[in-house]
């Protein structure tokens, strides 16, 4: 188990935190907690504002890559895939690796890269539809924090479960007050939130054994 930042390729985020706070309703709360077209391509205050491929997440693929020195034919999950831009960079830097993801949303899978939309399927992290030991690596970018607490752990005890070898997720945390004010203006779909020491207390509760890292609204 490790605490790592395997993402710190991605371009420097500027959030406006006072102005999601202002814009935060319980009608646009409810409506990104749909995880459909408004969440992905509707207006930014309910969620991405637009889910285009940039290749940001090229890098990001061959970091994983080399972090866990995957072999060649490495079988890859990512929970919580959206439309597959990881894994279609997986599969351009690692041609014979098998990829698998799975998201909640209908919308995102209908409308993933056609490489890898095949392989992408509508599922939840708490009922992965795969053998154990399925994966040689188990992804989860920011994605299983949006259950409620039971029902992440039940998710964290399933990453296990279809992972042979490594798996890597990031959550929402803090570190510090400022943090966690900034974290509660900014979410919009999370559930779950907490310090990192008590994240920490609940991988060893549940014998989460991979690795991690925080969205830390700093």
């Amino acid at each position: 188990m490790a605490e790592i930042n395997l993402l710190n390729t991605h371009p420097a985020a500027h959030r406006d935190y006072d102005k999601r706070a202002a814009e935060k309703t319980p009608e646009i709360i409810a409506l990104a907690k749909q995880f459909e077209k408004d969440f992905f391509d509707g207006d930014r205050k309910s969620g991405y504002g637009g889910y285009k491929y940039d290749g940001r997440w090229k890098a990001v693929a061959k970091k994983m890559h080399d972090f866990y020195s995957l072999p060649a034919d490495a079988s890859i999950l990512d929970i919580g895939c959206a439309k597959g831009f990881l894994l279609n960079d997986f599969k351009e830097f690692m041609p014979d690796c098998t990829v698998a993801g799975i998201d909640v949303s209908k919308y995102a899978i209908e409308n993933a890269m056609s490489s890898v939309k095949p392989f992408l399927e509508i599922a939840s992290a708490e009922n992965l539809p795969y053998p154990d030991n399925s994966f040689d690596l188990v992804i989860s970018i920011n994605s299983i924090h949006n259950l409620p607490i039971d029902r992440l752990k039940t998710a964290l005890k399933e990453i296990q479960r279809v992972s042979r070898k490594h798996s890597y997720i990031t959550i929402d945390a803090w570190r510090n007050e400022t943090e966690r004010i900034n974290l509660y203006k900014w979410v919009l779909t999370a559930e779950t939130m907490m310090h990192v020491d008590d994240w920490k207390k609940l991988f060893k509760e549940v014998g989460y054994t991979g690795d991690y890292w925080w969205f830390i609204a700093d």
